[in-house]
């Protein structure tokens, strides 16, 4: 008896799974075009964001294998929208907000990557040390919280202020 409910959860459970594949949306994985990059402070700085950061700040993202299975896939789409959505270094300079001055601050609390993210990218994981240069360079590139960013122009910060 335990055997044939056993064998019947589980075809439940892998039928629910195949109808999950048929949900079109976490499959779209076509970036779209790179406008613009910011002025980077140095080579090394650019280089710890491509690895710990571009798939989700960037219109570069390198798509795994995993991110075309269901429910994975939508968790990876959303993740990668949302970040392009709040900084994305492709459209750098472009009218749209960008939250550059926050990376620093983000980096160092530990908040970015996201942790969900380091376990299936080691690659992401960035020694103390190169942290450290990181969160220097991101703050050379893009400035601290409440500093003008280099996407931001001063005829645009003057424009803003009269509106």
């Amino acid at each position: 008896m335990f055997k044939k409910v056993l064998i019947a959860l589980i075809s439940v459970v892998l039928v629910v799974f195949l109808l999950l594949q048929l949900v079109p949306y976490g499959r779209n994985h076509t970036n779209p075009p790179v406008i613009a990059e910011p002025n980077w402070d140095s080579p090394q700085t650019r280089a710890y964001f491509y690895r710990a950061c571009a798939d989700c700040h960037s219109n570069e993202t390198v798509w795994p294998w995993y991110s075309n299975i269901a429910p994975l896939s939508w968790l990876i789409q959303r993740d990668v929208e949302e970040g392009r959505a709040a900084f994305n270094i492709s459209e750098w300079g472009t009218k749209r907000e960008n939250e550059g001055d926050e990376a620093a601050k983000l980096v160092q609390e530990g908040e970015m990557p996201l942790p969900i993210y380091l376990p299936l990218h080691p690659e992401a994981r960035l020694s103390a040390q190169e942290k450290q240069a990181f969160i220097q360079g991101l703050i050379a590139t893009f400035g601290g919280e409440g500093k003008k960013t280099s996407g931001e122009s001063e005829k645009g910060e003057s424009e803003g202020e009269n509106d």
